[in-house]
């Protein structure tokens, strides 16, 4: 009779959380494993951190998920040419905001995360998010860095991972990765990755790619991946641009209010995008035009991330910067507007759908 009283013991899984898994799906009713939160995601994608409780409480139609806070250690590769160079770096998931309305590492949660999220999956994006904003310029890692330019750079690099996913950097030191490095391996390794399709569809391992082959993926779970982002995102996004920075200059002032009002139409065009696989009412679209709408949901997910990047860099930015990534912001919406008039075409003539 004792054994109906004793607590259940968690899941292996679950025993991994702050270790190699950051945050995974528990049923509703679940006990919050010691030293972590809880977030459940709504079928809207709009997300609530449950604080302090000791089960996860989550209706019909909503996703739980627990998360440890960390801290998390990782050594990032800056640049890919130069896996020697390394920084140690420590981070954690920020704290809630109360003043926001929805914590950014949620939104990360709700938007691109399905069902666990792997330490090692989180470390890989935020390298990525960190290897593009260096090629971008947006950051700058220079050789014999000194002390002033060194802390620009944990300043950037403190506002990136945070605006991109809620982290906060607790500490970055560079260190020498080439003893614990195989320079030759990832070489090897990162050839074969780009004479592969990077999404590829099921097919039989014995069946290899041949050189020069179209890339080819399964477009239904990439398009809707893509649109569920930039459906979640985009919002979030504008609000944060209209917060970022209060331009004191009438130009600057009118630039922003022109930013938001091209966001907010891009996110109107995004929330009545047709539907992946038809061409109007009935009629089927052919694959290959599928794919071709797929791609264009896939770019406007890498603008979306630049805008992320920029954003971080307008909120340290001063009035006398602010013109400067003005343009960044319209090249970003620019694209963001192409990839989205993209997605609603039928073909290469542009016909809407």
């Amino acid at each position: 009779m004792l054994g109906l009283f004793k607590r259940a013991a968690p899941a292996p899984e679950a025993c991994e959380l702050g270790r190699s898994v950051v945050a995974l799906g528990l049923p509703a009713g679940s006990a919050v494993p010691p030293g972590c939160q809880a977030v459940v995601v709504g079928a809207d994608g709009r997300a609530r951190r449950l604080l302090a409780a000791r089960r996860i409480d989550a209706r019909e139609g909503e996703t739980a998920y627990a998360f440890h806070p960390g801290p998390y250690t990782a050594e990032l590769t800056p640049f890919e040419g130069a896996p020697e160079i390394g920084l140690r770096t420590s981070f954690a998931i920020d704290a809630p905001d109360p003043q926001a309305s929805q914590q950014r590492f949620d939104l990360y949660l709700a938007a691109e995360v399905e069902g666990r999220l792997n330490l090692d999956a989180l470390v890989a994006a935020v390298e990525g998010a960190l290897r593009h904003e260096l090629a971008a310029g947006g950051l700058e890692l220079l050789p014999c860095t000194t002390l002033d330019e060194w802390n620009a750079f944990r300043q950037g690099l403190n506002q990136l991972l945070y605006m991109r996913f809620g982290l906060t950097v607790d500490d970055c030191v560079p260190v020498d990765l080439g003893d614990s490095r195989d320079h030759a391996a990832e070489l090897a390794a990162r050839a074969q990755r780009r004479a592969e399709p990077t999404l590829s569809t099921p097919m039989p391992a014995a069946a290899a790619p041949a050189p020069g082959a179209v890339e080819r993926f399964d477009p239904a779970v990439e398009d809707a991946k893509a649109l569920r982002r930039l459906f979640l995102e985009l919002p979030c996004l504008m609000c944060g641009l209209r917060l970022a920075a209060m331009p004191a200059a009438p130009e600057s002032f009118h630039r922003q209010q022109a930013l938001l009002q091209r966001l907010d139409l891009v996110s109107v065009s995004v929330n009545t995008m047709p539907a992946l696989a038809l061409a109007a009412p009935g009629q089927p679209l052919p694959l290959e035009a599928q794919l071709r709408r797929a791609r264009h949901s896939r770019r406007a997910c890498v603008s979306l991330d630049e805008g992320w990047a920029l954003l971080a860099r307008l909120r340290q930015a001063g009035e006398g910067a602010l013109p400067l990534l003005y343009d960044e912001a319209e090249r970003v919406v620019a694209n963001l507007e192409a990839d989205c008039a993209g997605r609603r075409s039928l073909g290469d003539d542009g016909e809407g759908a």
